[in-house]
């Protein structure tokens, strides 16, 4: 049965428009970008107001109090977007960080609460990140058709990068314009530009799975309604089993681990040690920035690749020999060049991982896929940023480049050495 905002599947596949020129997967687009760009100033908010409260020890902890519950709910924020929809999921959650931030902003201009009032909403932040990141991590392959998932990706990289790069400018101007009160009223009002465009949005029914959520693949016992619990391990064990997705799970856990300390916390002690100062180190992220948005504007302009599996796993590969060689280059320059070529694989392999995420997982437990993948990338990847720091402390900036380029590229060589994986290839 037809719902309102959703399209049955026989009327969605039956003509396929391109994503750039699909209303449905613009509005999407505009929602995700506005929430994400929300993101973006709350969190300068958030730090400023930290540090204008407290001292610089206790705003680092502000600052990571939302890691904790968003590490350990965001399986069972899966289970929930499975269960009730990822759009229905996404605009809740962007309802309720919306309240939270516009209400802190109220509180600031009213009064000076203190630390704790910051330190619960990142909490809050922090608990629905956990329901929200899956959910929006699910909701593209509703809104558009198989062939046209690659595209999706690239244009959902380039609101990422427009995000970040618009929104740091911005919620700086906000602060210096009315202090943390007005960021937080800024971002509030960002994300809920979010909540009427997603409303707006057409969900494809999910086909065979609909009525049975839990399922992922598997035939439900006759009457069995299925705890969160069962349904989370369903979600595990169908990642487990599967020929594609298991693999890439290990490739992106590889991968993010030797990606996300040279390119956070190295790239600073890297500056430092040459010399290059923050206006150099400032062009060296830009030229990430670059390489990234090229690689989210090629595929959101060419729409396909062919074999993505084999595609992705030598861009991985590529890309961890070019964080090996940014230690040892000489200059500025050089240094700028490297990182838009990291930039340009990363983004490559990274939107194609979650292209044939999207196509090969089961429409029904897309969630817990997307969980899962989330909790590998934002739960256990920054775990490296404390040991790169101390490692490169005890040994020096080239020999912890060169480890975690090693490490970045076994997820390569997974890649490479699966061959179901390898040969995976995208709908057309």
């Amino acid at each position: 049965m037809t719902t309102t905002g959703t399209l049955p599947p026989s009327l969605a596949d039956a003509v396929e428009t391109p994503a750039h020129r699909d209303g449905n997967v613009l509005r999407w687009l505009a929602a995700y970008t506005a929430s994400m760009t929300g993101d973006s100033v709350y969190y300068i908010a958030l730090s400023w107001a930290a540090v204008q409260s407290g001292t610089p020890a206790q705003a680092g902890v502000v600052m990571s109090v939302s890691a904790l519950p968003r590490a350990l709910l965001m399986l069972g924020g899966g289970v929930i977007a499975d269960r009730f929809g990822p759009r229905r999921v996404v605009i809740g959650s962007d309802a309720v960080r919306c309240a939270a931030v516009l209400a802190v902003a109220a509180l600031l201009y009213l009064a000076e609460p203190g630390l704790w009032a910051l330190a619960l909403l990142a909490l809050v932040f922090g608990t629905v990140d956990a329901v929200f990141m899956p959910a929006v991590g699910a909701l593209p392959a509703r809104v558009t058709t198989r062939g046209q998932l690659t595209r999706v990706q690239g244009m959902r990289g380039l609101g990422i990068r427009f995000a970040s790069v618009v929104g740091g400018p911005l919620g700086g101007l906000a602060v210096a314009v009315g202090g943390a009160a007005t960021a937080f009223a800024f971002a509030g009002l960002l994300i809920a530009i979010s909540v009427p465009l997603l409303v707006s949005v057409r969900i494809r029914e999910v086909d065979r799975h609909a009525a049975a959520p839990s399922a992922c693949g598997e035939t439900p016992a006759p009457g069995a309604g299925g705890s969160a619990w069962s349904d989370l391990r369903i979600g595990l064990r169908y990642i487990r089993r599967h020929r594609v997705l298991a693999p890439l799970m290990l490739a992106v856990a590889l991968g993010d681990l030797g990606f996300v300390g040279p390119l956070n916390v190295g790239l600073t002690l890297l500056a430092d040690e040459r010399g290059w100062g923050s206006a150099g180190m400032g062009w060296v992220l830009g030229g990430f920035g670059a390489g990234a948005g090229l690689a989210s504007l090629v595929l959101a302009v060419r729409g396909r690749v062919p074999r993505a599996g084999l595609v992705m796993a030598y861009a991985c590969l590529g890309g961890a020999v070019a964080i090996g060689a940014l230690a040892f280059v000489p200059g500025v320059v050089a240094a700028a060049g490297v990182a838009l070529l990291i930039g340009l694989l990363a983004g490559l392999s990274g939107a194609l991982c979650g292209a044939l995420l999207q196509t090969q997982a089961d429409p029904a437990c897309l969630g817990r896929v997307t969980a899962v993948a989330s909790l590998v990338s934002l739960g256990f990847a920054p775990l490296s940023m404390p040991l790169s720091a101390a490692a490169i402390g005890a040994w020096g900036t080239g020999p912890v480049f060169v480890t975690s380029a090693a490490v970045c590229g076994l997820g390569g060589l997974v890649a490479l050495c699966a061959r179901n994986l390898r040969r995976a290839e995208l709908p057309t």
